[in-house]
């Protein structure tokens, strides 16, 4: 929207503001009000940007929005015609199906008809949301429809157009149907009223468009209709054809020189002038000034500022919500403090003014509410995350497990009450468990009320030039070699890489296909791809979601929001981060494995602090698979560290990032931390604040606390100045500069002193670090640090258990097994579980970890393995399911060592696994058919053959090595390069 601030209408005086000043215009009255923009996915080719910068630089007051199917972009288009000073009318082209909505069959319900839908006002959104939401959820075939019930239904509020070829009207008309298109035209007349269902026409140039436009033009004269005119927009300058061309060929699979690809028959489908519109309609005048006053008539407009929470119902008995979250507040302050002092009662006090004055009770009661349902639950939350763990109000309601007094986090870096926006709680879940807490809110709330987030895969530069280089033909290789000049640290755009990158500038001037491959991928460039859930977002309304937006179905069969997440907040609505950590999930099984184990119970809450085990491992720096401290470079740093307490730690993970480590920050730390450098302040006021950091303002809320203490600001104040420091807004600086200033001199601080104070916070402000989220993920690497050094076996087998799917990640931690000298035991159909396993003083593979067998057939194996040990693969054969347990299953499971406790080698069993296999399935369907008993005798299988007890010659090591790297991902039981270690070492080659 950058782009738009300099351009400025006034269409009073006809005249146009750019940056060259003011320049009349020329304006025949005419809005475009069928327009396709990128958010039609890989069909139109108008960005929301440069539509309405057209908008404004051809002098039309106003322009609507119709993508297809959806309405993704919106909101995006509202915000940017607004600031343009241009008037966003709201629509949707949605689909139609020929029958209804609920039919599907193939070559009948697959080509619905289009229609062009317009909001007039807020009822007409609301209906136009409803409708484009059903037909994604109800009426999706390849396509969302809608269908002739529902449009009416919700046709209240809303303007309809007749649309293009594909409309149902103009489809009977060009197929000589005409009572067919008169029924379907009186049709829409009825449901929409005859002054809110228009006859469209179009003038692209296409063969049978103009007596199409005559044919309409009869019927509205018929059936006294209105026409109006489009352009069934698709870019915006003519010669963006080209880009559309290759946006569908991407779509399509297709390339450019394809003779049979899905193209636009003409050049036409541009943002069109006045006057070109003019030309194309000269014979219906009024279908132009139709257009004018079709968008004089919308008048929807987004409510902005206002936030829409849910209602949480409070019990009986409190007079509301604010009562409710005192009296919560209080009842558990015993548990968190039990001596409660005059600080903590002063910062709840505080804490729950705020609340009240900014209004949001209802969104720590809710929050606070599932965070309790998890953990009831037995689902492992985390401690925190972001600025929320400052908030003691938090703390106590048993959504973030740091006390923020002791580690003086502040609530205004949460909830600012001088700057107030809706205060947002990122949740960190069990990743395996996540899922269940969701389903939890949409119980509470109501299923139309609560819904994932959209989110999009865009075109970035490399990718844009790998799609539009394959669409005009480019072989792969040469494609490749484009890409790989691309470094996204030449800049942030294509344009801007090209620019910076002298190699693939001096390409694109030297070729001219290339340099056209390179203009055609800045042009789709950003533009979305896809769309998808977003990782973590849940949305929740007070009313039903398409009261507010519209809604789309995922690929994993879930509601999604078509807004993404930094629309629906603008709009007010509230949106929760429900994040899955593996690392809970890894710490939940570790727990579950210890007590296995040992027979000891721990929760996350009953983790000892100061564990002297824990720090010896942390200083050891062998922290393989720690939580947020495995890098190597972060390794190297707890050693020089030697870190003695959590506040260490804190101190770590703010450290550990691109800034710090660059700038000397991190070495200065170090040295002052053993006494190998001085630590002076410029004044002794500051000593209380940074003596913790060895005089370095190391986190944003040391930035604060220097504004409070020293400045006189209050905390909200300072929080402005950290975030003003943080944008580098060189105005509002100088103000709070100069205010610092003063209040430092009241207090006693030298003028020169107090400025170069307030410099040295500017010159950290790019290298601090919020210390809330700092603490949570510290104490979630001491948790993770805690279980290794005390419970090895059973922190590592959860852990290998977190990486299955990963073959490179599985390798460094069974490496990092070795390393600690705990032995990792082969999977085994008597003694494999699903997961890996403590077993003894070693680790047992799971089940889980071998290709080809799925959560079904484990569960059949696991069935037998718990009444009997198997003694063959014969045995096996005739007592698991067949049906659950392939071939393919059973051979994984023998080459990669399986049936080892049986006694057989695997080359006998696989000798024998198809005569195995057909006796097993010959047993199954006798003892189906009922000609064997389930206790009685066996027939022929109690003398079933057997492999000859182990004493086949067995496979060589390096097939049997094979097996297990195709089969498990991993070399387990040795390594091919294991024979020549010693001659590797010798000559001080890493084996």
């Amino acid at each position: 929207m950058k782009a738009l601030c300099h351009i400025r209408v006034d269409p009073v005086r006809r005249v146009i503001r750019g940056q060259r000043g003011w320049r009349r215009y020329s304006m025949t009255d005419f809005v475009h009000l069928h327009v396709h923009s990128q958010y039609s996915l890989l069909d139109g080719a108008a960005s929301i940007e440069r539509l309405v910068a057209e908008a404004v630089a051809t002098g039309q007051r106003a322009v609507a929005l119709t993508d297809h199917g959806v309405m993704y972009g919106a909101f995006k288009f509202y915000q940017a015609a607004m600031a343009a000073g241009i008037k966003p009318v709201i629509g949707c082209e949605v689909y139609v199906a020929k029958r209804s909505r609920h039919d599907r069959e193939a070559k009948v319900d697959d080509d619905p008809y289009h229609l062009v839908l317009l909001a007039e006002n807020e009822q007409g959104y609301k209906n136009l949301t409803k409708l484009v939401s059903l037909g994604h959820l109800e009426g999706f075939y390849y396509r969302p429809r809608v269908d002739r019930e529902l449009l009416a239904e919700y046709a209240d509020g809303l303007i309809a157009l007749s649309a293009c070829f594909s409309g149902e009207i103009p489809t009977h008309l060009l197929a000589g149907n005409y009572a067919a298109a008169e029924e379907a035209a009186a049709w829409y007349r009825e449901v929409f009223g005859p002054r809110n269902f228009f006859l469209e026409l179009q003038n692209q140039g296409l063969e049978g468009q103009r007596k199409l436009n005559r044919d309409l033009a009869a019927l509205a004269r018929a059936l006294d209709l209105e026409l109006v005119a489009t352009n069934d927009l698709h870019y915006i300058k003519r010669e963006d054809a080209l880009v559309h061309d290759v946006l569908l060929c991407i779509q399509t699979g297709k390339t450019i020189n394809d003779p049979q690809r899905l193209k636009f028959p003409t050049d036409e489908f541009y943002f069109k002038t006045g006057e070109e519109m003019a030309r194309a309609f000269s014979e219906f005048p009024q279908a132009l000034k139709n257009t004018v006053a079709i968008a004089e008539r919308c008048n929807f407009h987004f409510e902005v500022g206002k936030h829409h929470l849910p209602d949480y119902r409070t019990p009986p008995g409190f007079e509301d919500k604010d009562a409710y979250l005192a009296h919560l507040c209080r009842e558990n302050l015993p548990r968190r403090y039990p001596r409660v002092t005059p600080e903590v009662e002063e910062r709840l006090a505080y804490e729950l003014e705020v609340i009240k004055k900014t209004g949001f009770a209802g969104y720590f009661l809710i929050v606070g509410d599932f965070v309790r349902y998890a953990k009831a639950q037995g689902i492992p939350v985390g401690p925190g995350r972001g600025s929320g763990a400052g908030s003691l109000v938090g703390y106590l309601l048993g959504i973030t497990e740091l006390d923020p007094l002791e580690h003086q986090l502040l609530f205004e870096r949460f909830l600012n009450p001088e700057r107030i926006s809706m205060p947002d709680f990122d949740i960190d879940f069990c990743f395996e468990r996540r899922g269940e807490v969701i389903e939890y809110v949409k119980e509470k709330y109501g299923r139309d009320h609560v819904a994932q987030i959209i989110t999009f895969g865009t075109m970035a530069a490399k990718a844009a030039v790998r799609d539009v280089g394959r669409v005009l033909g480019f072989p792969y290789g040469e494609v490749d070699k484009i890409a790989k000049l691309i470094s996204h640290t030449a800049g942030s755009t294509l344009e801007e890489i090209v620019q910076n990158t002298p190699a693939l500038a001096s390409l694109a001037r030297e070729d001219q296909q290339v340099g056209r491959l390179l203009q055609i991928a800045k042009a789709v460039e950003g533009f979305p791809r896809h769309a998808s859930t977003h990782a973590a977002g849940v949305v929740i309304t007070p009313k039903p979601l398409t009261e507010y937006v519209p809604l789309a179905r995922a690929s994993e069969g879930e509601a999604t929001t078509q807004f993404p997440m930094e629309d629906l907040e603008a709009i007010g609505l509230l949106k929760m981060d429900f994040l899955g950590l593996r690392t809970l999930t890894v710490l939940r099984d570790t727990i579950a494995l210890v007590k296995a184990s040992t027979g000891k119970e721990y929760t996350l809450a009953t983790v000892p602090s100061g564990d002297e085990a824990t720090y010896r491992l942390l200083c050891s720096g062998l922290t393989q698979g720690v939580f947020q401290l495995e890098s190597s470079g972060m390794r190297r740093l707890l050693v020089q560290m030697a870190p003695e307490r959590l506040e260490d730690l804190i101190s770590l993970v703010a450290l550990y990032r691109p800034g710090p480590l660059g700038s000397g920050m991190v070495e200065d730390f170090i040295k002052a931390r053993h006494g190998e450098k001085e630590v002076t302040y410029l004044h002794p006021s500051l000593t209380e604040i940074l003596a913790p950091t060895y005089g370095i303002i190391l986190y944003q809320e040391q930035v604060m606390q220097i504004c409070h203490r020293l400045g006189g600001f209050t905390l909200a104040e300072a929080d402005l100045v950290r975030r003003a420091m943080g944008k580098k807004q060189p105005e509002v600086l100088a103000a709070m500069r100069e205010k610092f200033v003063q209040g430092a001199q009241e207090r006693g601080i030298p003028r020169r002193t107090a400025e170069e104070i307030f410099h040295l916070m500017e010159f950290f402000a790019g290298y601090g670090f919020n210390k809330s989220h700092s603490a949570a993920y510290a104490l979630i690497a001491y948790w993770t640090a805690f279980f290794k050094a005390n419970y090895p076996q059973a922190f590592m087998a959860a852990l290998l258990t977190s990486v299955m799917g990963n073959s490179d990640k599985v390798r460094v931690y069974i490496e990092e097994c070795r390393r600690m000298g705990i032995p990792i035991f082969p999977p085994d159909v008597n003694h494999s579980q699903e997961r890996f396993t403590v077993e003894g003083n070693g680790i047992r593979v799971g089940l889980l970890a071998v290709k080809n067998l799925g959560s079904g057939a484990i569960q059949a194996i696991l069935e037998e393995q718990a009444k009997a040990p198997f003694t063959s693969l014969y045995d096996f054969c005739r007592r698991v399911d067949l049906r659950a347990v392939n071939k393919r299953a059973v051979e994984s499971l023998v080459r990669v060592g399986a049936f080892a406790s049986t006694g057989h080698t695997r080359r006998a069993m696989l000798a024998q696994l198809e005569e195995a296999f057909e006796l097993g399935h010959r047993y199954a369907a006798q003892l189906a058919s009922g000609q064997l008993s389930l206790f009685g005798p066996e027939d022929d299988f109690s003398a079933t053959p057997e492999p000859g007890g182990g004493t086949e010659e067995e496979y060589p090591p390096s097939a049997l090595l094979n097996m297990e790297k195709e089969y498990l991902g991993v070399y387990l039981s040795g390594h091919p390069l294991e024979p020549w270690r010693e001659k590797f070492a010798a000559n001080r080659i890493p084996a």
